[in-house]
């Protein structure tokens, strides 16, 4: 790949991670822990279980598969966790995962990149794990900002532009 590529590649997908991650640290920074671990009356992810779930994601996707470590992931306790973590603890996890990740972006080679895989189910390239999962990051981003805004209503506080 060629270097300007290989670099504007690096600086979206690190950018990307990096805005998505303010946005998760602004609204959990907002909760107490048990709003962090509410879960709404239709059944849908408490926040606390979106951010262990992202963890996983971006740790077993991105992380784990550009730099061949081994794959310890398990996502259905992700979802089944109902024991109040911190939210401290819950966001040192998520920082370190995306910090895991973007150096493995940034330091993959390019046939790691651009080579066929199998991850979980299907048959990606480098470039296709880490677009899908950073997408994937993004949109549970927003259900995190919008249960946020659901939990505290009026007293939601709008970040600054990212």
């Amino acid at each position: 790949m060629a270097g300007d590529l290989r670099s504007a590649l690096n600086h979206a997908v690190c950018d990307e991670l990096d805005a998505a991650l303010s946005r998760i640290v602004h609204c959990v920074n907002q909760l107490t822990d048990a709003q962090v671990w509410w879960r709404p009356p239709d059944g849908t992810n408490a926040i606390g279980n979106l951010v262990l779930h992202l963890t996983g994601n971006i740790q077993q996707i991105i992380a784990n598969n550009l730099t061949g470590a081994p794959d310890t992931r398990d996502r259905p306790a992700e979802f089944a966790a109902r024991d109040v973590v911190p939210k401290a603890e819950l966001l040192h996890r998520l920082t370190a995962a995306v910090a895991a990740a973007k150096a493995a972006v940034v330091s993959a080679p390019d046939e790691q990149l651009t080579s066929m895989r199998r991850v979980n189910a299907y048959d990606w390239t480098g470039i296709q794990a880490v677009v899908r999962s950073v997408a994937h990051f993004r949109g549970h981003t927003q259900e995190i900002i919008h249960t946020t805004r659901t939990v505290l209503g009026a007293d939601y506080q709008f970040a600054g532009p990212r």
